[in-house]
């Protein structure tokens, strides 16, 4: 699949469900949105780059906390949501762009803080996306990412790849700590700390929110229900398909 192609596909599979998201109680709270309030509180002169986006939840926190936001997004969809999530909300620093995370149209050294969450597992080529977050940090910069964590373990590893790809086709990929820690550190910054979660989804709401076709929810549920006893009780497999998974929440920073 090409870039632009690929493009194209999260753009159509994320458009039409931009107000599901904004309502999604996984992406609208979570341990994680705390995190990083905590930690962007001691910015409050900072410029923030929110890299996709989605409806906008770590935006907003970050809006409470920092200078301005640029919320940054492929779907237009999305963004629109965000606007008026922001105007409903009475947060006037927050700002809107759209485009890639490969190619960011903005300026070298023009934000303090970059963050990302939900989205790395979208992106066409994380590596590209990574030298574009160093690129427009400031030197001494701090990038924080938020994501799906991939156990590493190959059997559980594929089983996670497959019942997301399944979901949802614009997936590319949940990468392990190990592999983040790689892609981090040949992008040129410097990791700092890592923090392990564990995220529980429940399954209907799961592939509602996605629009995820019967037929690929059916297999999903056949998927699921062949997995040897291993994998059912790590991912703490529930019989209506409910299941948790691995995140993460990583800090690096762009040397001075």
């Amino acid at each position: 699949m090409t870039t632009q192609t690929h493009h194209n596909n999260v753009e159509k599979q994320f458009g039409s469900q931009a107000s599901a998201y904004l309502t999604s109680a996984v992406h609208a709270s979570g341990r994680d949105l705390q995190r990083l309030g905590e930690r962007l509180s001691a910015y409050p002169e900072a410029r923030v780059l929110d890299l996709g986006c989605g409806a906008g939840h770590a935006s907003f926190v970050a809006a409470a906390n920092v200078a301005s936001v640029t919320a940054y997004d492929l779907s237009a969809q999305m963004l629109d949501v965000v606007k008026q999530a922001a105007k409903d909300k009475g947060l006037n620093n927050i700002i809107t762009a759209q485009g890639y995370a490969e190619i960011l149209p903005f300026d070298d050294a023009a934000y303090d803080v970059v963050i990302s969450r939900y989205s790395a597992h979208h992106w066409h080529d994380v590596g590209q996306a990574l030298r574009e977050v160093k690129r427009v940090l400031k030197p001494g910069g701090i990038f924080i990412m938020m994501d799906i964590m991939s156990p590493g373990h190959p059997l559980r590893d594929i089983w996670l790849q497959t019942v997301e790809a399944l979901r949802d086709t614009s997936h590319v990929r949940n990468y392990s700590s190990g592999e983040w820690f790689s892609m981090i550190n040949e992008s040129g910054l410097v990791t700092d700390s890592l923090i392990a979660d564990r995220l529980s989804l429940e399954f209907s709401s799961w592939v509602t929110r996605m629009r995820t076709p019967e037929a690929l929810c059916t297999a999903i549920r056949l998927y699921q229900e062949s997995a040897s006893q291993e994998v059912k009780t790590y991912f703490e497999l529930q019989d209506d398909g409910s299941f948790s998974s691995d995140t993460l929440m990583v800090e690096a920073h762009k040397a001075k």
